[in-house]
């Protein structure tokens, strides 16, 4: 049994900018972990803001991003020598036989089975995720999005490790994860992107860099009143605040009450813990000195760092 989905369109002579703008027309693989909440470099928020043209798509490391489209080759043909199993390349983007708004640009299929092929680069810093049957989440819903579009029965996924290691798996085919990750696709592109109603902002990295990127400065002396919700949200930051403030306290009392049994020991043991409590200097610049002794050479190397910290207090 062969590959389902259908071709949406060739890449054979397509440019860059033309195949990003037929990955605004659906959602493809490498988008599926974002809007479920498992990417860490891409929040949802951007994902929808990229699908209805607000801003252009992005990649987080454009750098590892160019040398892992430059290592595909090598990692596919690694494969064929490690497995004996022959792969293609599939110059289309593919388009799921009911959902259209479900794509996949593959980088492999495997010849005479229903199955495909992921390669991948990752960090000598990523190994440990790579351990034993271990794959990171972000790249298990890759390759189940895929199945889910071209009906195969398993995926594949190679990596190169920090340039020295290779490693390869066969991701068999989750018709549970596929429903659950389908119906969040589905509620995203139908209920979000063609509604034009952008996601709930969520508390990742992602967002918070989206959000500083958008509103990077304030219009000086500019006011505007804020809804209901703010209400709930400030008097939840109030709530977290006095959390914050008493588990600093208990955490201050438990390394006081360490330091206190270790004494001028550098170091102590329990049946479970290693602690230790050794010297240590750090060299740092006098500024205040610096700025009243050498003032000219403390303008030359000070730089305006540029931020819009949020702050709040009731109102009286």
């Amino acid at each position: 049994m062969g590959i389902k989905a259908q071709v949406l369109q060739s890449t054979t002579d397509m440019d860059h900018a033309e195949w990003l703008d037929f990955r605004k027309k659906g959602i493809g693989g490498s988008d599926a972990a974002s809007i479920a909440g498992f990417n860490k470099w891409k929040s949802p928020i951007v994902v929808y803001m990229e699908k209805i043209g607000e801003v252009k798509s992005s990649i987080s490391n454009e750098e590892a991003a160019y040398w892992g489209n430059v290592m595909e080759d090598t990692v596919a043909k690694e494969f064929q020598i490690r497995t004996g199993l022959k792969v293609r390349k599939r110059n289309a983007i593919l388009q799921h036989p009911e959902h259209e708004w479900m794509l996949a640009n593959v980088d492999r299929l495997i010849v005479g089975k229903n199955e495909g092929l992921e390669c991948k680069t990752a960090s000598e810093y990523l190994r440990d995720e790579w351990e034993g049957d271990e794959i990171p989440m972000a790249y298990l819903l890759q390759c189940q999005h895929y199945m889910a579009v071209t009906g195969a029965d398993a995926w594949w996924i190679a990596v190169l490790i920090g340039g020295n290691k290779f490693v390869y798996k066969k991701v068999e085919r989750d018709e549970d994860l596929i429903e659950n990750l389908m119906d969040i696709e589905k509620s995203f592109w139908e209920e979000h992107v063609l509604k034009r109603v952008p996601p709930e902002l969520d508390g990742s990295d992602a967002s918070s860099d989206f959000i500083n990127a958008m509103y990077p400065s304030a219009e000086p002396d500019s006011e505007t009143e804020l809804d209901a919700n703010a209400n709930q949200l400030l008097e939840a930051l109030g709530q977290i605040k006095e959390e914050e403030k008493d588990l600093k306290e208990r955490k201050k009392k438990y390394v006081n009450q360490l330091k206190e049994k270790l004494g001028t020991f550098e170091k102590g043991f329990t049946n479970q813990f290693i602690v230790t409590f050794k010297n240590q200097e750090r060299q740092t610049v006098d500024s205040k000195r610096l700025k009243a002794e050498r003032p000219e050479l403390y303008e030359e190397y000070s730089k305006v760092n540029t931020s819009r910290p949020l702050r709040f207090k009731e109102a009286k």
